[in-house]
């Protein structure tokens, strides 16, 4: 048995020294991107202010918690205030600088009734609502995306899921990077804000908060920024041409990391902004929440799949666990609390550093001490990514392909149709 007991205690050492390593990568990267945000608030404060038209594309399905308060942040942006004291025109040929667009499968979808009901209340901002018929490829959302850049007036695009809220500088602070010609993508990350729920929905926002932006943060020192990220990308019109427009990343269940992706392939830089939002979590119990989360998993597996694999040497809770284990096992009470209990500290100083330098969490103390709990569940999630290459969403069931292509799985509810669009517009 002693040869099991310093199996795990080796096995335990070696990923303390990995996921350390790791935890070194993130406060570097961390630090950097808080330069960075920093130098972007300059930017924000010079004049004349960078302020491009542009058109906001927000996809709809049905009512989800909190989806008006969601929707009227878009709404109330200062960006049209910050044109006018400019000195700019908040309208150019009877269309607002800012134009947002909605788009659902049908009418009578309860997510664009709300939106209709919100946009009533601003008329000075030019509105859009789009129909989209049935979905005629496997992501939805992209088909959506197609059937507003019909309609699209502007050739700055941003691009924002339903479940997310921002401040009423995010316009402003998304098109900075944009004065730059040679860019041809942005994005933001965010933190994870519960609606509703208990421990498990608070375990999965500190995932979002913390153990997404820190693999972001560390992956900044390895290469450059090539993928984009659903509640937020902006690009132009140019470049989701040059690609052959949305439609040729309607197969793929990774739509953000396709868009940032193939947008730097083809020889655009793709920035990360220094602005984070609010990413609201719907899921209230544990089988939601884990389902949700290995979706999520599972979609980087086959988008990435080395660094999905690389990604169990970053867990440093469990290691320290092991470690621990083998130690008591073997008489080394010492050492295996200082494993322990270090590499609870190194994840709690790991939620600090991101949670209050890269994405400003208002609830740090809360985050700094259930990341050590999330880290240590983090393995399972992992593990379940590999377990099948079927995934849910929105209740229908998906098969995975190499590449990160999708296919709806035999005896899904859903069935793919060649649809029109339609549009009724306010202004």
């Amino acid at each position: 048995m002693s040869a099991v007991h310093w199996g795990l205690l080796l096995v335990g050492l070696f990923g303390l020294f990995t996921s350390s390593v790791y935890l070194g990568m993130v406060l570097v990267g961390a630090w950097r991107f808080r330069r960075e945000a920093m130098r972007e608030d300059g930017l924000l404060r010079e004049r004349p202010e960078f302020l491009p038209a542009i058109s906001l594309f927000k996809p709809l399905h049905g009512d989800e918690e909190g989806l008006e308060a969601n929707l009227r942040t878009f709404f109330e942006q200062d960006y049209l205030q910050h044109v006018a004291a400019m000195g700019g025109a908040t309208a150019e040929s009877g269309v607002s600088r800012v134009e947002l667009l909605f788009c659902a499968r049908s009418k009578a979808d309860e997510g664009l009734e709300i939106a209709r009901r919100v946009a009533a209340e601003y008329p000075e901002i030019t509105t859009r609502f789009v129909i989209s018929g049935a979905p005629w490829a496997a992501n939805a959302k992209v088909c959506s995306l197609a059937a507003m850049a019909k309609v699209a007036t502007h050739d700055l695009w941003a691009i924002s899921d339903s479940d997310v809220r921002v401040t009423p500088d995010y316009l402003r602070r998304i098109v900075l990077p944009f004065a730059d010609k040679e860019i041809g993508c942005a994005t933001c990350l965010y933190r994870g804000v519960v609606v509703k729920g208990g421990l498990w929905s608070q375990l999965e926002a500190v995932g979002m908060t913390i153990e997404m932006s820190s693999g972001i943060c560390a992956d900044s020192l390895v290469e450059p920024v090539q993928f984009a990220l659903g509640p937020t990308m902006v690009t132009r019109r140019a470049r989701v041409e040059e690609m052959g427009g949305f439609e040729s990343m309607a197969e793929y269940c990774a739509d953000d990391f396709v868009l940032g992706n193939w947008i730097a392939k083809n020889g655009h830089k793709v920035v990360l902004s220094g602005h984070a939002i609010d990413h609201m979590v719907l899921q209230t119990d544990f089988v939601d929440s884990m389902k949700h989360q290995v979706r999520w998993m599972k979609s980087t597996r086959f988008s990435r799949p080395k660094g999905h694999f690389g990604t169990a040497l970053t867990f440093g809770v469990p290691f320290g666990v092991m470690a621990w284990a083998g130690a008591l096992l073997l008489g080394m009470p010492v050492l295996g609390w200082c494993a322990l209990l270090g590499s609870m500290l190194g994840r709690s100083v790991q939620a600090w550093v991101v949670g209050r330098y890269v994405v400003q969490e208002k609830r740090i103390w809360t985050v700094m001490f259930l990341f050590p709990l999330r880290d240590l569940i983090g393995p399972l999630i992992w593990a379940l990514s590999y377990a099948s290459n079927r995934i849910q969403w929105r209740g229908e069931i998906y098969e995975l392909a190499d590449g990160g292509r999708m296919r709806r799985a035999a005896g899904s509810r859903a069935s793919l149709a060649t649809n029109k669009f339609a549009s009724d517009d306010r202004r």
